[in-house]
């Protein structure tokens, strides 16, 4: 049986040049020979996980099947892979030292003193093993977080040469990301790469292949500046140009032979590559003559990332339908500060989706958008709290209960048609205490639910707190709102629609699921109404 081998991805000397899209490209390029991988995600920072991080800072939380809240990296991993990945890929400064701790008091270390070498590294080298173990992969994808020289991932780092030099040698290949600048005569800089790659050698790494960002193909010039300088061969340095696309890297980096040396370093064999399937869809993305346009409401449009999901989901839809899709960002706020109207913000919108949130800001906007969308009949699609409010728009405005709230945003309302979930109650911490993770629906038949989905059954991701009063459903279904979606027990609403026009909201996170290879059902039912709304 052959050893198991081992791609740590590292930064250099500046964030946000895409490790975790590379590393997912590299990943999908050895998936595509016929190799079983698996993406690991280390992330410096001492909280455990990222749940209770404002996506201001921290873009959008990811949640996987098993309820863990974890970097975006993750669903660009999913994305790309087509695979459910297991929370214990993703590891935290905070997940990191509460393990040791915990350890130590219950008498784990006989009376040792316990020191981030060997005590942490070899947390760290065993936790790497075992997520590779349980996933029988054939090549583990180890992203480092940060940027080299960072205090958050040195030791993290120094875990990994220590684990290069146990694995033995061909078992662990190092792979750097840089940035290569141009200044504005076209002149590209390597020293930046040299400085990177130095400071990494000096913590004991050798890389064997530098990827590098850049806005134009390397020159052989600098490619031979990066050879020399960094002790690589000049094929083992490779272009991260930009793209149209995020999904055209691994096509990119295979057009330049990537695979060739990826096998090599690893001593693993040869096999026949099947991006066929990858390529057509990546085409059709770039090359759709129709265009649809999506408006995504929401409360943090400021920050791109934090709806990151969202749109790829939209995007893998279109691709399904081979049309384009542009992305009008709106921010709900306005809406509801009268800055604008949801009539002059969403007029030029074929499809809209209010995604998820949290607090107040921004609600009455969002009300205002799925009431917009009632009246005009605009394809709508609701994710979680836009269920919410699709639910609070339509006891307003069709039930006449005027004032109608969700809980959250006032407690005292006469009308609370959304509210905790009675579990929630009790629970005082923030930190992994909502409903989260993957949870079984059942999908009413003769509902454009059920016709998006084509089953009875169905299980998506959630991460929630509040649900539909089901004091309020009989008033609700009475005036015509649609329950097509229930938890198996009957107790949770997991999916509302309009009778007349497309307006399908989910309490769930389907965004979560959806896959380049395999688009979420609601998006692509979403965009199938615009596209026949728009002939």
């Amino acid at each position: 049986m052959q050893k198991r081998k081992y791609v740590i991805v590292l930064g250099s000397l500046m964030s946000g040049l895409g490790k975790g899209i590379l590393s997912s490209s590299l990943a999908k390029i050895l998936q595509s020979k016929g190799y079983r991988v698996v993406p690991i995600k280390f992330d410096g920072y001492l909280n455990v996980d990222c749940g209770t991080m404002n996506p201001f800072r921290h873009g959008e939380v990811f949640v996987l099947d098993d309820g863990t809240e974890c970097d975006m990296d993750f669903g660009t991993y999913e994305r790309f892979l087509n695979i459910d990945i297991s929370g214990k890929a993703s590891i935290t400064g905070g997940k990191l030292f509460s393990r040791l701790i915990e350890k130590e008091r219950k008498g784990g270390f006989l009376g040792r003193d316990v020191q981030i070498v060997p005590h942490l590294t070899d947390e760290i080298k065993n936790w790497v093993k075992a997520v590779g173990e349980d996933a029988k992969a054939d090549v583990v994808f180890v992203e480092v977080g940060g940027t080299v020289g960072d205090l958050e991932n040195g030791y993290f780092i120094e875990a990994m040469r220590q684990f290069a030099h146990e694995e033995g040698e061909g078992n662990v290949l190092f792979v750097q990301l840089t940035y290569v600048p141009s200044l504005s005569v076209g002149e590209q800089k390597s020293k930046p790469t040299q400085h990177a790659n130095r400071l990494i050698q000096s913590m004991g790494i050798s890389p064997k292949i530098i990827i590098c960002r850049q806005q134009e193909p390397l020159t052989r010039d600098i490619k031979e500046k990066i050879s020399m300088f960094c002790s690589v061969p000049i094929e083992n340095v490779f272009d991260d140009p930009a793209l149209e696309t995020i999904y055209e890297l691994p096509i990119a980096l295979e057009k330049q032979k990537i695979s060739q040396v990826l096998l090599k370093e690893l001593g693993l064999e040869g096999k026949d590559e099947d991006l066929k399937e990858w390529r057509a869809t990546v085409e059709r993305i770039k090359n759709a003559k129709k265009e649809i346009t999506v408006a995504i409401c929401g409360k943090y449009t400021a920050v791109k990332d934090a709806y990151v999901s969202v749109k790829e989901a939209a995007v893998h839809a279109g691709a399904h339908h081979n049309v384009k899709v542009k992305i009008e960002w709106v921010e709900t706020s306005d809406i509801e500060d009268k800055k604008v109207s949801a009539k002059e913000l969403l007029k030029g919108a074929d499809a809209v989706i209010v995604p998820g949130g949290f607090g107040s800001r921004g609600t009455e906007g969002k009300i205002e958008v799925a009431k917009y969308c009632r009246e005009n009949g605009v394809p709508y699609l609701g994710l979680c709290f836009g269920l919410q409010m699709q639910v609070i728009e339509y006891a307003r405005n069709v039930c006449g209960m005027a004032g109608a709230n969700t809980t959250e945003i006032d407690e005292k309302t006469k009308y609370p048609v959304i509210d905790f979930l009675p579990e929630q109650r009790k629970i005082k911490d923030k930190g992994a205490t909502m409903r989260l993770g993957a949870y079984e629906c059942i999908v009413k038949k003769g509902t454009k639910a059920h016709e998006a989905y084509g089953t009875d059954k169905i299980s998506e991701r959630h991460r929630h707190r509040y649900e539909v009063n089901n004091d309020f459903v009989e008033t609700l279904e009475k005036n015509g709102l649609v329950i097509s979606g229930k938890s198996p027990a009957g107790d949770i609403v997991e999916m509302v629609e309009w009778k007349d026009s497309f307006g399908v909201s989910t309490q769930a996170h389907p965004e979560l699921k959806s896959r380049l290879e395999r688009p979420a059902p609601l998006f692509v039912a979403l965009l199938k109404a615009a596209i026949e709304r728009k002939k």
